[in-house]
């Protein structure tokens, strides 16, 4: 087992607009692309339960092969920039997926 972290070569956030999250995940290699791929990790319903939110705040999952990466966007708790956000560029919201593990 690995976590997801020491297997990317990019795990970042940002905000995709005012009321949604982005989270990028670049592998190094098709080997790694793959691994993570076939363990059946990244589904809708672990994302949900990672991030605490509704399968249906997730809008997007997308696996990207040509450039060995997924992206998923989520619908923000808190529109950026309002009171009570705590992360107004959604810069820190990659953490959870960091330490999923990998078999």
């Amino acid at each position: 087992m690995t976590r997801l972290v020491d297997l990317a070569k990019v795990l970042r956030s940002k905000n995709s607009g005012p009321f949604e999250l982005t989270m990028d995940i670049l592998m190094p290699d098709e080997a790694s692309y793959r691994r993570v791929m076939e363990s059946g990790v990244l589904t809708k319903e672990n994302i949900a339960k990672l991030y605490r939110i509704p399968i249906e705040n997730i809008r997007t999952l997308a696996h990207m092969d040509a450039a060995c990466g997924v992206k998923i966007t989520i619908l923000r708790t808190t529109p950026s920039g309002t009171v009570g956000d705590r992360d107004v560029y959604g810069a820190q919201q990659a953490a959870p997926l960091m330490d999923l593990m990998i078999p």
